[in-house]
């Protein structure tokens, strides 16, 4: 990938994180369900500290048009995936989300997905190995969010059957 190209992408990631961010933020402070907020202000937190680690890496290629050494190859471990056992835990009611939350977890599935995908395609445009890793661990964790917001999802749509699903009951008499 040609270094302008290079930059045009981050611009692209960098505005995507931020525009990530500020939805569930918006969404977290709208919502009156304890796990959407949760679930919401997390994955906000974490798209915060994706947009930082692109932005350190956009202004060394600005000044370098090279690969940093100094860029982490990490980022925070998400943690979302256990935000729903955890919250699920302490609500004491089992009830459906409203209309909007589902509609705001619909969107922000849609937005991880694209996101792990444009991650994993910078992956395969990119040759220096410490590049692609970065590429691929920024992808693993957009796929993350994606398959905890599934999960919320059907927690929101169907409650009783995700409790199920989650305890593991069986109905086999047995």
């Amino acid at each position: 990938m040609a270094g302008k190209d290079r930059l045009n992408a981050l611009e692209v990631a960098l505005n995507n994180e931020l525009k990530e961010r500020k939805f569930y933020l918006k969404h977290a402070e709208r919502t009156d369900h304890p796990l959407g907020r949760m679930m919401f202000e997390r994955i906000a937190d974490e798209e915060l500290e994706h947009y930082e680690r692109l932005q350190e890496l956009h202004e060394k290629w600005v000044k370098g048009e090279q690969w940093p050494e100094t860029i982490p190859l990490e980022v925070r471990g998400t943690k979302v995936g256990n935000i729903l056992n955890g919250i699920i835990r302490k609500i004491d009611e089992t009830r459906e989300g409203d209309t909007d939350d589902l509609k705001a977890v619909r969107t922000a599935i849609d937005f991880e997905a694209k996101g792990a995908r444009y991650y994993a395609e910078l992956s395969a445009m990119v040759s220096e190995p410490k590049e692609k890793q970065f590429f691929n661990l920024l992808s693993t964790i957009e796929n993350e969010h994606y398959l905890s917001l599934k999960d919320t999802e059907e927690y929101l749509t169907d409650p009783a059957s995700w409790y199920r699903k989650i305890e593991h009951h069986s109905l086999d008499g047995g």
